[in-house]
């Protein structure tokens, strides 16, 4: 916690604002019963007070010029008196008992009063007398401290001390360091030589310092003697407990043996004038304690050599004179200095220090200065500086202690949360005065424990605002949170309850989870985990709970019970020694398992006395394990038995045994084995078989419930196992601890408008009550809901959270470890609605009359009315003569209704105050502040006095309307008029502007033009012939803001014609009122007028709605916030609402829509109209040329009454039907008709169009087109005639016409899409023609016909040609032997695209060099030889008969350059082909020839030049010869000839063409063959 601020730290304080009201006679016996106290004293020091009256005048007077000689003569004395108190002193030192005290103090006496003459004659020098005076105040310092014969102060015992902390002593550590804000308890420097001097002379001085010191805290400068009796009566109360006294003794020993030597340099010291020497304080300033408007003066003496320079500082900050003049008066004359200080204010309240300096050093003393402001009854404009003796008031010797006012602003609310979430709870902290360097405590509590920051809980401080979130709440955190801000010794709190719910169970029905998980009992064998039942539980009794664990370090869970366990407590076994757990608890169902509470605190497996010696001496870091170590075994020794062996817990599930280790045990560690038996046999066994128990407590498990058990313990150890203790009494298995039974008296009580407070009372022979659940129900729901769900301790909750003006019933049950008792009997019934209380304080009261013997007062209606209307006030009055207020005397006897009270039988001339208080039901409340001081005198002015009652109401974003009453005074002339003023709240008072130029006659105003979200005030002020009279008092603070919900008066016209103003309220209390008013004055019994009020809903009736009903009708709701609203009515809206009620009187039935007619696909005739609304009494007649016509074969006729829907049908119009048709309505009293006139051309035309629509059905029965035929082109620039026909079957056919010819399809449509199409591929003049389409079946036929020819045809044809110009591609560049080509494909040409050629801008003329034309799909331009006159952009234009589309491409530069090369490329291959060698034809492939034959073959030749002829055989040459002539004749014809040919002519022969343009070769085959006859006889031959 932080340091308190000094003005509390060092202090007693006493705030008469807490003072009882009886403390007046307690105080002066008090103080009684003090002097009787200390009649030693007072007889020691009477002498002393007769003869030190000198010195006292001097010291009061400031150490001023005149009075110093008085101190100089007196100094002589003062050192004979420290001298008689050091003899005081050192027989006190040296007494043992409380008789030698009282002896010493005696001696005492007398040598005071020896003293006291010798003081009167003394003439020593005043800076002996400072030294004297401070050694001999230390010893007193010293001697005091041990003496219990010192005056005493009590008074703070008698002091209330409400919402205080507890007191704190002076901080040991900086008690005699200079610090900022700090009083000491005495300036000097404490050097204690009580004891050390053994002359009487010097026993003298100390006695004279002793009582020297007690007059200056007897005369209230500085810190009182009894404050300082007190802190040394503490000290030596609390020598034992407190380090400051050995800390201070410590220091004393060391400063005795320094202080002769330290005295005798000072003396030297003080005569070496002459010598060089640093400043040194002979006399330091004292700390002052004073009111506000008060002078203040520090003074202090200087010795030093030079004679050293003085500066005052104001917290360490030089202090200018000239910058505050008159503020500040600094004087120094003979070695003293002053620093005067005047009219304090709380400003000032500071550490001051003067600092002396000379060219030996620097040197400073401190001091403080304490400004406190009055809190009391009488005002503070009453108190003049040092003219008002506060001696009535002193009721402790400190004075009034100043204090800090603590407010809480935007404070938090009662809070609903749910498991799980995070919640936030705030407060804005206002602390006047603001003082930077003192910062408060910010203290949060739950349930009044002190709540630490954790993981759960974070806590903010924002130096404005304190804020704590639950960063997880849980059903742990639900309670009663206050937030607590102190500034030393004083502090406020503000509360506020947090509600927190269970989560949702993620199986539904499952029971809520249990809570505050704790672990009461550790050791190395078992853990004792506790917890507290859930107050849901999922609507099936809960059946037990499941505990598991979990290591510290990992997250994996154990479940610890196998069955569920019933009772809150639960031995957990199993751990492993040294190692911490942590654990959690689940509820089970007959529905399931409830989400796991909230974790436990960690805890180790360890004996106490083990955890503790490791908390103190720590054998590692903390690893979540702890290590733990044992002493080496010595020599066995077999231990005894253990003692004291008791059944600590019984429950159904285990029993707990506890016991002490045996005194003998040798030095080794021992362990434990536990046996049972059955009661009443000799049969134990051993309950821990394997594993010794280490601790001594354990647990027993697996016992059969009801039977009775006797225990006993063995100790044993290495050397082995000791006798058995003595045997535990019989324990029978079973809960000791019995479920408590239904608390009783459940008494509900209104609390507010959404609470209720249930008390009750403890059920008989409870124990170990954990808490109480509270469940609330709507009477007649028959569902329970839990108040709470954390237990309450206690036999009261107040229950939040509930429907206000529902009555609700109660119940409660009581929670302890066994588990929850049955539900209480229900409570009564309660309407929840606020309970009433007497109202707050009146304020703001002013005079608006004064005569000579009477004042007429005023004043504001109290801001908490009690929750009822107010009743009335009661005026209280007293005289103020010469500041000082009288008694109270009471103005009224009978309760006074209105805010304006005229008090007679005054005293002219007299200063009066005035109180107010104001009375409900509940009583009467407690009194306003006394008024400001008013003078009962005549008032003569001319002008008006002030308005009064001034008060906002209709408060809204843009505007509000403000009230008044006329003055009391009106002046010396009639009133004529008003002046009505406003401002922002935070602006000064010029910022007052006028709302209105010109007086105003009435007594309201609506304001206008007003900024949503900031704060007003307003105030009026009246006028007449004399001139604008002063200011009414200025009204409270209005936002402007449109609060959620406000709601509007509303005009209504019923049934009847009765027009009516309605208001709705739903914030009404149980005694609220509508008052409705007419221009702002109340209406009371008008005959024009009827009010009906029920409930939340009030209506004001006009009679007889006329022009004297004109005006502002306003209804303010009363015990609301404001709650108000206004309706106008002005002539236009009196004249809509005659004509609203005339129409209400004579209603007719609204029409949505007129008579109409229509036709149906029958060709059925419907006549209809639709009424905006029809009851379950209306009816319609028809009526046809003025006859009734009725429902029949002709007429179908219906009415729909919820929709208002009236309609007549007819089968079909004949020439009979021509004429007015009249549908006429009555629904109650209301009437309307509407009628429709066919006759002439209306009449055929709608003849005809129903025979048309009759034959359309009849076409529908059958097969039959929904859209005819028509065409589209698609994509592929193809026509596709297509249509959509509805009604297919399968039999259905489809048949295709041109020009009546029929058109074969070669496949069979399916109609599966209900769409039919015929594609024509390549459309073009040929099709033109006009196409049908015909469906049939057995139900008939339709057909569909599409004429494309002239127009039609054109414009398909147009479309066609947009779709194909639309698909050319872009131009290119292409180069033949010829020339340049540039060329475009499209999808297909048609005739009726027009092609044309642009070169440069101008149309291209088409000659033999250029050409264009269209090859298959490719449109060309062909440029022949062409020139560089041909370079340039060309585009081709394609006319589609609406639109040209045009391609571009450009043939210039590289483009044109690289055609070209081509093109000559391209040429000169194309004459080298054309002029090459090249047989032309002749030569067969292959010639099969007959042996002995001739062979004659020819070809012929070409080539320019002529080309060489050769000839190959087999690849090889070959020329003619006898048998092979071969001829080249005429340059062109080849010859080849054998006369006989023969197998050896067979093979491969070639000829061989060649020129200077190319070679070419023909290839014939030549095959012999014998015949067979003749190979067979050539082989007879050989053979």
């Amino acid at each position: 916690m932080m340091s308190l601020p000094f003005y509390q730290r060092h202090h007693e304080h006493y705030d008469r604002a807490y003072r009882h009201k009886a403390l007046s006679s307690t105080v002066s016996q008090y103080q009684k019963e003090t002097k009787s106290k200390s009649a030693v004293y007072a007889q020691g020091s009477a002498a002393y007070a007769r003869g030190s009256a000198a010195y006292r005048h001097s010291s009061a007077a400031g150490f001023s010029l005149d009075s110093s000689a008085a101190y100089s003569h007196g100094s002589s004395a003062y050192n004979l008196e420290s001298a008689a108190y050091s003899h005081g002193s050192t027989a006190y030192d040296r007494s043992a008992a409380q008789s030698k005290r009282s002896a010493a103090y005696s001696l005492d006496a007398e040598s005071l009063s020896t003293s006291s003459a010798a003081y009167s004659h003394a003439s020593e020098s005043i800076n002996k007398l400072a030294a004297a005076y401070r050694l001999g105040s230390e010893a007193y310092s010293f001697g005091l401290k041990n003496s219990n014969l010192m005056i005493e102060d009590q008074s703070y015992k008698m002091s209330p001390k409400a919402k205080r902390a507890k007191q704190s002593l002076i901080s040991e550590d900086k008690e005699n360091e200079a610090l900022d804000y700090s009083v000491p308890i005495f300036t000097g420097r404490q050097v204690n030589i009580s004891g050390i001097t053994d002359t009487e002379e010097e026993r003298i001085k100390e006695s004279a310092a002793y009582v020297a010191k007690r007059n200056l805290f007897a005369t209230g400068e500085g810190v009182s003697v009894s404050k300082v009796a007190k802190t040394t009566s503490e000290e030596e109360h609390h020598e034992k407990k407190s380090r400051k006294v050995a800390i201070r003794e410590s220091a004393e020993r060391v400063a005795m043996k320094k202080t002769l030597e330290e005295t005798q340099a000072f003396h030297r010291k003080l005569n070496q004038d002459k010598l060089l020497h640093p400043p040194e304080f002979i006399i330091e300033p004292r700390s002052h304690t004073i009111w506000e408007k008060e002078n203040v003066r520090f003074n202090c003496s200087v010795a030093g050599w030079p004679e050293p320079r003085v500066t005052w500082y104001k917290n360490n900050v030089p202090i200018d004179v000239q910058a505050h003049p008159g503020k500040y008066i600094i004087q120094s004359r003979y070695g003293l200095h002053s620093l005067e200080i005047t009219e304090c204010d709380f400003d000032d309240t500071a550490q001051y220090h003067a600092s002396a300096m000379n060219v030996k050093g620097e040197v400073s003393v401190y001091a403080s200065l304490v400004v406190k402001r009055y809190k009391g009854e009488i005002d503070a404009s009453l108190l003049h500086a040092r003219n008002l003796s506060l001696s009535p008031f002193a009721v402790t010797p400190h004075g009034y202690a100043s204090r800090f006012e603590i407010s809480f602003v935007d404070k938090f609310d009662v809070a609903f949360g749910r498991e799980g979430e995070t919640m936030s709870l705030g407060c804005t902290v206002v602390i006047n005065p603001d003082i930077k360097r003192f910062k408060p405590d910010i203290e949060w509590y739950r349930n009044g424990v002190l709540i630490t920051p954790s993981k759960w809980v974070q806590m903010q401080w924002s130096g404005e605002r304190a804020s704590l979130t639950l960063t997880h709440a849980n059903k742990e955190d639900e309670g009663l949170y206050t937030l607590r801000v102190a500034m030393g010794e004083y502090y406020e709190e503000y509360s506020g309850y947090v509600f927190v719910r269970d989560a949702d169970a993620e199986i539904p029905g499952a029971p809520g989870a249990p809570l505050d998980v704790q672990c009461l009992d550790a050791n190395k064998d078992y853990v004792i985990v506790s917890w507290k039942q859930p107050a849901v539980d999922g609507g099936n009794p809960i059946l037990g709970y499941f505990i598991d664990r979990c290591e510290v370090g990992t997250s994996h869970w154990t479940q610890c019970n196998e069955n569920p366990v019933k009772f809150a407590r639960f031995p957990v076994t199993g751990l492993i020694e040294g190692r911490s757990y942590i654990f959690r608890v689940r509820a089970v169902n007959k529905a399931g398992v409830s989400l796991p509470s909230r974790v436990s605190e960690p805890v180790a497996a360890l004996d106490p006395a083990d955890r503790a010696r490791l908390r103190s001496h720590p054998s590692a870091p903390w690893t979540g394990q702890i290590i733990v170590t044992e002493e080496e075994p010595a020599e066995g020794v077999v231990p005894g038995p253990p003692t004291d062996l008791q059944v600590i817990e019984a429950t159904k599930n285990y029993v707990v045994l506890s016991w002490k280790p045996p005194g003998q045990r040798g030095h080794e560690g021992i362990m434990y084995f536990v046996e049972k038996c059955v009661a009443g046999t000799e049969d134990w066994q051993r309950v821990n078989t394997e594993i010794p128990v280490k601790s001594p407590r354990f647990a027993v498990f697996d016992l059969s419930e009801g039977k009775s058990y006797c225990f006993r313990v063995r100790c044993c150890n290495s050397a082995g196992i000791g006798e058995p203790s003595e045997a535990t009494e019989a324990t029978v298995v079973d809960d000791k601890l019995d479920i408590p039974k239904a608390p009783g008296r459940i008494m509900p009580t209104r609390n507010t408008d959404t609470s209720v407070v249930v008390t009750w009372t403890e059920p008989p022979d409870a124990k170990e009550l954990v808490g109480y659940y509270i469940e609330s129900s709507v009477e007649g729901s028959g569902r329970w809901e839990p108040c709470n769900n954390n237990p309450v301790k206690g036999t009261r909750f107040v229950c939040h959270g509930l429907s206000t003006g529902e009555k609700y019933i109660f119940r409660v049950r009581a929670v302890n470890a066994a588990g929850l008792s049955e539900f209480s009997q229900e409570s009564e019934p309660i309407e929840v609605k606020a309970a009433i209380a007497a109202p707050s304080p009146p304020y703001d009261i002013v005079v608006l009359e004064s005569v000579r013997d009477s004042m007429v007062l005023g004043w504001k209606q109290p801001e908490a009315i009690g929750g009822t209307e107010i009743t009335g006030y009661y005026v209280n009055y007293r005289e103020v003569v010469d500041g000082v207020p009288g008694k109270w005397k009471e103005a009224n006897i009978k309760a006074v209704t209105e805010r304006a009270y005229r008090i007679q039988n005054l005293k002219e001339n007299m200063v009066y105050q005035f109180q107010v208080a104001a009375a409900n039901l509940a009583g009467v409340g407690a009194p306003s502040k006394p008024s400001k001081p008013f003078k009962c005198e005549e008032w003569t002015i001319a002008v008006p006095g002030p308005p009064h009652d001034v008060k906002c109401t209709e408060v809204r974003k843009d505007s509000l309307v403000l009230l008044w009453k006329e003055p009391v005074y009106s002046g010396r002339s009639p009133i004529v008029g008003y002046y009505v003023d406003m401002k922002e709240t935070e602006a000064k008072e010029e910022r007052w502007r006028s709302v209105n130029e010109k007086p105003l006659q009435k007594k309201f105003l609506k304001i206008g033009g007003l900024t949503q979200g900031v704060s007003y005030v307003f105030r009026v002020r009246a006028t007449n012939q004399a001139g604008v009279g002063k200011p009414s008092d200025v009204t409270d603070a209005v936002l402007a803001e449109t609060r959620p919900g406000t709601k509007e008066v509303v005009v209504d016209v019923d049934d009847n014609g009765v027009i009516s103003l309605n208001f709705e309220c739903d914030q009404m209390s149980p005694d609220s009122k509508f008052i409705w008013s007419k221009n702002y004055e109340p209406i009371e019994d008008d005959p024009r007028l009827n009010i009906d009020t029920k409930g939340g809903k009030s209506k004001l009736s006009f009679k007889d709605l006329g022009e004297d009903d004109l005006g502002i009708y306003s209804c303010i709701v009363t015990d609301t916030d404001g709650v108000s609203s206004s309706y106008t009515i002005d002539e236009e809206e009196m004249k809509r609402l005659l004509a609203l009620s005339h129409e209400r009187q004579f209603p007719t039935v609204p029409l949505i829509s007129e008579l109409a007619v229509e036709i149906l696909e029958k060709g059925e005739v419907r006549f209809w109209l639709q009424a905006e609304k029809l009851s379950g009494n209306a009816k319609a007649n028809f009526v046809f040329n003025d006859k009734e016509i009725f429902n029949g074969e002709k007429y179908k006729m219906k009415v729909d009454k919820n929709t208002g829907l009236i309609e007549m049908i007819m089968d079909k119009l004949e020439e009979k039907d021509e004429g007015t048709y009249t549908f006429q309505l009555q629904d109650g009293k209301a009437t309307n008709q509407s009628s429709l006139v066919l006759i002439g051309d209306v009449f055929k035309k709608l003849r005809d169009e129903a025979d048309f629509q009759s034959k359309e059905w009849h076409r529908k029965q059958g097969p039959h087109f929904v859209d005819k035929l028509g065409w589209e082109v698609t994509d592929e620039c193809n026509v596709m005639l297509k249509c959509k026909v509805a009604n297919i079957k399968k039999e259905t056919h489809i048949v295709w016409y041109k020009d009546d010819r029929e058109i074969m399809v070669d496949e069979e449509h399916d109609f599966k899409d209900g769409v039919c199409t015929l594609l024509i591929s390549e459309f073009s003049k040929k099709d033109a023609g006009t196409y049908e389409v015909i469906l049939k079946d057995d139900r008939g036929k339709d057909s569909s016909e599409l004429k494309l020819k002239d127009t039609a045809f054109a414009d398909l044809m147009n479309e066609v040609c947009r779709r194909i110009a639309l698909s050319a591609t872009d131009l290119k560049i292409q180069s033949t032997a010829e020339g340049i080509r540039l060329y475009s494909y499209v999808t297909y040409y048609v005739e009726d695209l027009r092609v044309g050629w642009v070169h440069n801008d101008t149309q291209i003329k088409f000659t033999d060099r250029m050409r264009t034309g269209v090859t298959g799909e490719q449109i060309w331009l062909q440029i022949n030889e062409p020139t560089p006159q041909d370079k340039g952009r060309y585009i081709m234009e394609l006319f589609d008969g609406n639109t040209t589309h045009k391609k571009t491409v450009d043939l210039s530069g590289q483009a044109f350059d690289e055609a070209f090369a081509e093109f000559q490329r391209l040429k000169q291959a194309a004459i080298a082909e054309k002029n090459r060698a090249r047989v032309l034809g002749g030569l067969p492939d292959v010639v099969t020839i007959q042996e002995g034959k001739a062979l004659n073959l020819s070809c012929t030749v070409w080539g320019d030049p002529t080309p060489e002829v050769s000839w190959l055989k087999n690849e090889k040459s070959f020329v003619s010869d006898a048998n092979c002539i071969l001829k080249f004749e005429s340059g062109k014809n080849v010859s080849f000839s054998i006369s006989t040919v023969s197998t050896q002519d067979s093979g491969k022969y070639s000829i061989v063409v060649k020129n200077k343009y190319g070679t070419e070769t023909s290839d014939v085959t030549v095959s012999v063959y014998i015949p067979e006859e003749e190979r067979e006889s050539e082989q007879e031959k050989k053979q």
